[in-house]
C-alpha cells in the first residue's frame, strides 16, 4: 500500500535532507570510532598482552564484528517500531543509544584494570551500537526519501548516505588531531576516550529530531488512509461479531500481524536479493577504511607507514568521492538504478585487483589513489542504494523491509571482512588473496541488482499521478 505524497508546499525537503545528513554523519561517526580504534587501539587495551599480535588484531576485529551482527537485529526491532509507530520516533530512539552506548565505550577500564569484563563489556556496548545502527539508517534515510519529490529520490535519499564518507572524515580527522597532541603513552591511557566522549552531542541531535521535525509526509498520509480503512473496517465487524468498535480494532490490528512478518512473507527475495546488492558496497570500503589502516601500519609487514599517513589517505579520498555519492544517486533518477550500480560492481571489482599493490608501495600520492579512486567506485553503488532498497517495498512495511535487506547485507559484506581479509593474508602471505575476495564480493553484489527489478519507474509513474 503506497501513500500518496502531501503536497510539496507543506515539506520544507531542504531542512529535512540536511537533518537527515547530520542524524546519519554523527550516527556514522560513532560506528566508524570503533573500527578506526579496533585496527589502531583496542588489541593493545582490550586483550591480554600475551596474545599474539596478529590474534589480539583478530580477536579486536571480532568485537568490531558484533556490530554488523547485531544489525539485522536493529533492523527488524526499528523495523517494525518505524512502520507501525512512525519513523520518527524510531530514528530519535536510535540516536539517543548510539549516543550513550558510544560515550560508553570511552569509560571503559582496560584489561590491565578490570580483566576479561574489559572486553566483554566493550562487546555489550558495540552490540547497542550495531542495534542503533541497524535503526538509524532506515529512519534518517526515509526521513528524507518518503519527504521528496518522486523524480528526485534517488538524490534526496543519497542525504542520509552521504552521512558515511562525514562520518569516516570526522572520526578519522579527530584521531590525527588527538594522535598529534598527545604522546604515545598517554594516547593509549586516554587520548583514544576523547572521539567517544563527543558522542553525547548525538543525545542533542536526537532530542532535535523530536522537538523540531514531523514525520514523513508519505508515511503521515498512509495513517491517515489506514485509520478510515481501519474504522469503516473495524464498524462493520462490530456489527457482524456483536462487539463494541474498539474491540473489533484490536481483533484487525491482531490479525494485520507485524510488518517484518508482512514484509518477509511477501517479499522474501527482494530482501536477500537486496542484502546481496549491498554486499560490495559495504565490504569493500570497510576493508578500504579499516582492514588496509591496520595493514599499512602493521610492523611485521611492509609498508608499515606512519598512523597518520594512512589516516590522511582515508580523510582526503572520503573527500574526493564524495560528490560522486549524490551525483550518481542523481543520475539514478534519470537512467535508472541497476545501470549505475552496476557499473560501479564491475568497475570496483577491476580496481579491487590492484588496490593492495598501491597501498604496498608506502607512498602518500599511491595510498591516496587507491582509496580515492576505489571510494568513488563504492560511490557508484552507495549513491543509488537507498533509492533503490526503498523502492522495492510499500509504505505499509518499507522500514522493515529496506533495513532488513540493508542489514543482511552488512553483516555479510563488512561485518566479517576485515576479520576474512586478515584470515586470508596469515594464511596466503599475499594481498592478492585479499584482492580476490573483494572482487568476489563485487560478483555477488553484481548478479543480485541484476537479477532485481528496475524501481525507478515506480517514482516516475507515481510522479504523474500526483
Amino acid at each position: 500500500m503506497t501513500a500518496a505524497a502531501a503536497p510539496p508546499a507543506k515539506i520544507n525537503v531542504a531542512r529535512v535532507a540536511i537533518t537527515s545528513l547530520a542524524a546519519s554523519s554523527i550516527e556514522w561517526y560513532d560506528f566508524f570510532i570503533y573500527g578506526t580504534a579496533a585496527a589502531l587501539v583496542f588489541p593493545k587495551l582490550f586483550f591480554a598482552s600475551t596474545l599474539p599480535p596478529a590474534v589480539a588484531q583478530l580477536a579486536a576485529f571480532s568485537t568490531f564484528a558484533v556490530g554488523f551482527i547485531a544489525r539485522p537485529v536493529g533492523g527488524v526491532i526499528f523495523g517494525h517500531f518505524g512502520d507501525q509507530f512512525g519513523r520518527k520516533r524510531a530514528l530519535v530512539t536510535a540516536l539517543l543509544m548510539m549516543g550513550l552506548a558510544t560515550t560508553a565505550v570511552g569509560l571503559l577500564p582496560s584489561y590491565a584494570t578490570a580483566g576479561v569484563v574489559a572486553p566483554l563489556l566493550l562487546i555489550a556496548l558495540r552490540f547497542v551500537q550495531g542495534l542503533a545502527v541497524g535503526g538509524q539508517w532506515g529512519g534518517a534515510m526515509l526521513l528524507a526519501f518518503e519527504n521528496a519529490p518522486p523524480k528526485q529520490r534517488g538524490f534526496y535519499g543519497s542525504f542520509a548516505q552521504m552521512g558515511v564518507p562525514a562520518g569516516v572524515v570526522l572520526a578519522n580527522l579527530i584521531f590525527i588531531v588527538i594522535d598529534k597532541q598527545v604522546a604515545p603513552d598517554s594516547f593509549l591511557v586516554w587520548g583514544w576516550r576523547i572521539p567517544f566522549l563527543f558522542s553525547i552531542l548525538l543525545v542533542a541531535l536526537g532530542l532535535y529530531v523530536q522537538l523540531k521535525l514531523e514525520d514523513t509526509a508519505e508515511y503521515q498520509a498512509l495513517q491517515a488512509l489506514e485509520a478510515k480503512q481501519q474504522q469503516a473496517a473495524a464498524q462493520a465487524l462490530a456489527a457482524e461479531k456483536q462487539v463494541s468498535v474498539d474491540q473489533a480494532k484490536a481483533q484487525l490490528r491482531a490479525a494485520k500481524g507485524s510488518p517484518i512478518l508482512r514484509v518477509i512473507a511477501k517479499h522474501p527475495k527482494q530482501i536477500l536479493l537486496a542484502a546481496g546488492a549491498f554486499v560490495a558496497a559495504n565490504g569493500t570500503f570497510y576493508l578500504m577504511i579499516n582492514y588496509a589502516l591496520a595493514y599499512a601500519t602493521d610492523p611485521h609487514h611492509a609498508p608499515h607507514v606512519a598512523r597518520p599517513t594512512i589516516l590522511w589517505a582515508v580523510v582526503l579520498a572520503s573527500l574526493i568521492s564524495a560528490p560522486f555519492l549524490p551525483l550518481m544517486a542523481s543520475l539514478s533518477d534519470k537512467v535508472g538504478r541497476r545501470a549505475v550500480f552496476m557499473t560501479g560492481a564491475v568497475l570496483m571489482g577491476l580496481w579491487s585487483l590492484v588496490f593492495f599493490k598501491l597501498i604496498e608501495t608506502g607512498a602518500f600520492p599511491m595510498m591516496l589513489l587507491a582509496i580515492a579512486m576505489g571510494s568513488i567506485f563504492n560511490n557508484f553503488m552507495y549513491g543509488p542504494q537507498a533509492a533503490l532498497m526503498a523502492e522495492l517495498f510499500d509504505t505499509e512495511f518499507r522500514y522493515s523491509g529496506a533495513s532488513l535487506g540493508y542489514q543482511i547485507g552488512a553483516i555479510f559484506g563488512g561485518g566479517f571482512a576485515p576479520i576474512i581479509a586478515t584470515a586470508l593474508f596469515t594464511k596466503y602471505g599475499t594481498s592478492m588473496a585479499v584482492s580476490g575476495y573483494m572482487a568476489a564480493l563485487c560478483a555477488v553484489s553484481l548478479v543480485s541488482v541484476f537479477l532485481l527489478a528496475e524501481t525507478h519507474s515506480r517514482a516516475h509513474r507515481e510522479a504523474m499521478n500526483t
